[in-house]
């Protein structure tokens, strides 16, 4: 990957093929964190939806500790958004060329120290681990903001659930049969071929990267998780070198 390519993917204008190749990136590390941190500290963090279940859940069942970290998470999920969301606005109002850069230099950095607080998660630590996961939803949060302005909402990628949702119901225009007898007020169902192939490739980007993740957290631990923060670091300061060269 060239500095010019690399730097594309956080500039303030616009392609669809660097919001799409930004989306692979980011799903595949959304993935690999939701899956693979799963593996370490037994929860799945990408998604708020088992989040809130839980919530409901442990205040039912009187678990109010558990309560807390439901709640908690959910909060810090929606603080990382909050926190893209500011960040992109002070870039915009100082006419940055790469306002995305910063959000994914701070998800990057934010994934580092995940990765290297590892060893104090050995006991299992109601509070260590809870740290863990507000962490790691607060590091969604940020890049899920951080995707759906870039995108202008059109791509996801810390939970399919959305994707799997417009998959089929592309599909469903794809194998719709229409009969002969079309007119004005009737026009043929056509399914959108170029959003299929969209979420199938992020859909399938997520995929891969929880499988890799799920192995590398098996394998070799948290230490894992530094590839996907260095990764995130070199596209974020892509455009200080281009700039500096």
């Amino acid at each position: 990957m060239t500095r010019q390519y690399l730097s594309s993917l956080t500039a303030k204008p616009r392609t669809q093929a660097a919001n799409l190749h930004l989306g692979i990136i980011l799903a595949i590390v959304a993935g690999a964190l939701n899956a693979g941190g799963y593996l370490a500290i037994n929860q799945y963090t990408s998604h708020m939806t088992g989040m809130v279940s839980m919530f409901a859940d442990q205040l039912v069942l009187g678990n109010f500790d558990l309560v807390t970290v439901a709640a908690g998470s959910w909060l810090a999920f929606v603080m990382g958004a909050a926190c893209t969301a500011a960040m992109v606005s002070y870039g915009n109002r100082r006419d940055h060329s790469h306002v995305f850069a910063r959000p994914l230099l701070l998800e990057a950095v934010l994934i580092l120290i995940f990765g290297s607080i590892g060893g104090t998660l050995e006991q299992r630590e109601l509070a260590e681990v809870s740290l863990a996961v507000i962490l790691l939803c607060f590091t969604m949060g940020l890049q899920n903001a951080l995707i759906t302005k870039v995108s202008r909402a059109e791509i996801r990628t810390t939970h399919i659930t959305g994707l799997t949702t417009d998959l089929g119901i592309e599909l469903g225009k794809l194998f719709y049969w229409n009969r002969t007898n079309r007119d004005a007020m009737h026009p043929a169902i056509l399914a959108n071929r170029d959003k299929l192939r969209i979420h199938f490739l992020l859909i399938g980007a997520f995929l891969l990267g929880g499988i890799a993740g799920a192995m590398g957290f098996k394998y070799l631990g948290f230490v894992s998780a530094i590839p996907l923060a260095l990764a995130l670091a070199l596209i974020s300061l892509a455009n200080q070198r281009q700039h500096d060269s």
